[in-house]
């Protein structure tokens, strides 16, 4: 299982402004990141509507986290551009199962899904890159 481009992507974004601790353009984080500025744009709208980041318009405008590094984690990022982590889609509440019988992958899908969750926000973007949060 690879981690989605957009994710990745996204995980880009909020290292760099976690690392900046400034304002910085969509312009500015899409060339020191390497993200092609279109779906930067995407994925910044994304992270606003979420509450990961802060947006300010005008010839100062740019971005921001909304909060200290030390308080966003790996997972708040990834499921900003992703939804909820789910290993399959079985576990979608709108997913109608085809087994007549107790299903028991879906009992491990939830098993792990609630592992990698966990792990994800165990991780913050705070000093010296995704240190672990205290368990």
């Amino acid at each position: 299982m690879v981690l989605t481009l957009e994710a990745d992507y996204a995980v880009r974004i909020v290292e760099e402004l976690a690392q900046s601790e400034q304002k910085i353009d969509a312009r500015t984080l899409s060339e020191r990141t390497r993200v092609p500025l279109r779906f930067a744009l995407k994925i910044l709208r994304k992270l606003v509507a979420s509450g990961v980041i802060v947006s300010y318009k005008g010839a100062h405008g740019g971005y921001i986290l909304a909060g200290p590094p030390e308080e966003i984690t790996l997972r708040q990022v990834i499921e900003s551009v992703e939804g909820p982590y789910m290993l399959s889609r079985c576990q979608q509440d709108d997913y109608s199962c085809t087994h007549d019988t107790c299903c028991r992958f879906h009992e491990i899908y939830d098993e792990i899904s609630s592992i990698v969750r966990n792990r994800l926000e165990s991780y913050t973007f705070g000093p010296a890159n995704c240190k672990k949060k205290n368990p």
